[in-house]
């Protein structure tokens, strides 16, 4: 076997990435995609020019059970904040004074919910119906729905929607959605319109969606009813008694959902999803509006939701949910005994993942974001833990040749980071694709206390990544950090553990040495 020899220069250079703010990319080769990506983005989210460790969780309350379904009611000044567990309903508006609905009681916690003018319903494909109201005496009621329809299988109700200024309910394992005759009624006898004969792909409706396009409710609005094979059937018109009035557009071809919360709407365009990812409804039907979508979604993840899919398709928690406030949307996926989000920037497209939140479900109440759990509801974007536990963030960044296609040994790194007080850091590269799971060391900064003479610091024998410090609150901070890699291109790991802190990362600087060649 031949020896090879690499030549090196003597000279170091220097060179600075960005820290991955395109966000995460399963979807390419992690050697030629750009290095403003990342190959793992846990719990980290990608901004403009830096990405910031997503804040934590609180409790909100703690339940007697698991809590599958959380939504709310808002009519004038009455705002209330529901809840469901243990099969019955629960104001829980104030944290500290819950209130119970003894009757009418529910089999299972998880329903889907749609408030129409002051009636918001709750259908679970298993029960009759449910509405809670508050009456102009300011009287509450939570009763059964108050609609009756002619083969009276009100508890096959899967689902509901509203569009046209019609509630259309969805029945379990058919084609078949229920609607009252008049627009704008909120209790009497429902119609039925059979899709079965217009349908190709055969399955059973799941879902009902009004798809404005110019984020308002007009008269150019669109119904479109989504089978669970994949088919969006688009009907334009108002009227669904008049044939003049109601016309198919045209049956089309899409990904197949998952469940039955599979519509995400936002600015006028409704988001899916699907076995394929997590696509605007614009961008998979080829009608005139195909190109009109605002919304920077892309497919830079969608191996990583069709694998989910693929194993949990068929698992209640399947969730899309627009937090305003955060400025990103959240995907709930259920895995392996847990949860797992996918979130987007919604202003620039960049994708990362959450970790570490085991929500049942979401929902936004007053520009604040909840979730619930197996023992409680929980208040989200709120401190710099989880409930008082570390947040763990894990980046991997896209491989970068550094400027040059050489081989070359890095021997030191600088981070560039802002945080309100220390942390522990493990930062180190990987090269070539090879794969060093080193988990973070809280030997410098951990509960406040910097343990020097116990930290384990980087040698070419033990390559691991380095604990330390970020001793300079608010402000940019970088140290020169050894390292000891060889190879032609370089994979930053970033790997923090906290709580009682945020931390950002800008970009880094490597000093590596380059060899003139392999002889």
């Amino acid at each position: 076997m031949l020896n090879h020899q690499i030549n090196r220069n003597n000279k170091s250079i220097s060179f600075t990435l960005s820290s991955p703010i395109k966000g995460l990319n399963v979807r390419d080769n992690p050697l030629n995609m750009d290095s403003d990506y990342a190959i793992a983005m846990d719990n980290y989210i990608p901004l403009n020019n830096k990405v910031v460790l997503r804040k934590g969780y609180v409790r909100y309350l703690s339940t007697a059970g698991k809590v599958e379904t959380v939504t709310s009611y808002k009519s004038g000044a009455n705002l209330k904040l529901l809840a469901i567990w243990g099969v019955k309903l629960h104001d829980i508006t104030s944290a500290g004074n819950p209130q119970e609905y003894e009757t009418p009681i529910f089999s299972v916690n998880r329903c889907y919910t749609k408030q129409y003018k002051n009636y918001l319903y709750f259908v679970n494909g298993i029960d009759t119906p449910k509405v809670y109201y508050i009456d102009s005496e300011g009287v509450e009621h939570f009763e059964n729905w108050g609609f009756t329809f002619d083969d009276e299988k009100s508890h096959y109700i899967t689902n509901v929607s509203v569009s046209k200024q019609r509630l259309w309910f969805t029945e379990r394992n058919t084609l078949k959605v229920w609607y009252p005759q008049v627009a704008g009624n909120i209790s009497g006898t429902l119609q039925s319109f059979d899709l079965s004969s217009m349908v190709r792909f055969g399955g059973h409706l799941v879902a009902v969606a009004n798809w404005t396009q110019d984020g308002g409710q007009g008269i150019d609005d669109l119904t479109v009813f989504i089978t669970s094979e994949g088919e969006a059937l688009v009907y334009s018109g108002s009227d669904i008694n008049s044939a003049d009035d109601w016309k198919l557009r045209g049956s089309y071809k899409i990904s197949r959902p998952i469940g039955y919360d599979c519509l995400v709407a936002y600015q006028g365009d409704i988001v899916i999803i699907s076995e394929d990812g997590y696509i605007p409804l614009s961008k998979a039907l080829p009608l005139e509006q195909a190109n009109s979508s605002q919304i920077a979604f892309s497919d830079a993840i969608s191996p990583l939701v069709a694998e989910r899919t693929q194993k949990y398709s068929s698992r209640a928690g399947w969730q899309g949910i627009i937090y305003g406030r955060g400025g990103y949307g959240i995907f709930n996926v259920p895995v392996a005994g847990q949860f797992e989000q996918h979130v987007i920037n919604i202003n620039n497209g960049a994708w990362c993942r959450f970790k570490g939140i085991n929500a049942y479900c979401w929902h936004e109440f007053s520009s604040r974001l909840y979730f619930g759990s197996t023992d409680g509801v929980y208040l989200f974007d709120e401190g710099y833990s989880d409930n008082g536990t570390r947040i763990e963030g894990v980046i991997e960044q896209a491989y970068s040749d550094l400027g040059t296609a050489n081989i070359k040994k890095i021997q030191m790194i600088n981070p560039r980071t802002k945080a309100g007080s220390s942390y522990s850091l493990v930062i180190y590269t990987n090269m070539d694709m090879e794969k060093r799971e080193i988990d973070s060391r809280e030997s410098i900064g951990a509960e406040g206390i910097t343990k020097w003479n116990n930290a384990k610091w980087s040698s070419s024998k033990n390559p691991i990544g380095t604990s330390w410090s970020n001793l300079s609150a608010n402000s940019l901070f970088g140290q020169w950090i050894a390292n000891s890699s060889t190879g032609y291109k370089a994979s930053i790991v970033f790997k923090t553990k906290t709580k009682g802190n945020q931390i950002e990362w800008y970009d880094t600087c490597l000093r590596f040495s380059v060899g003139n060649g392999v002889l």
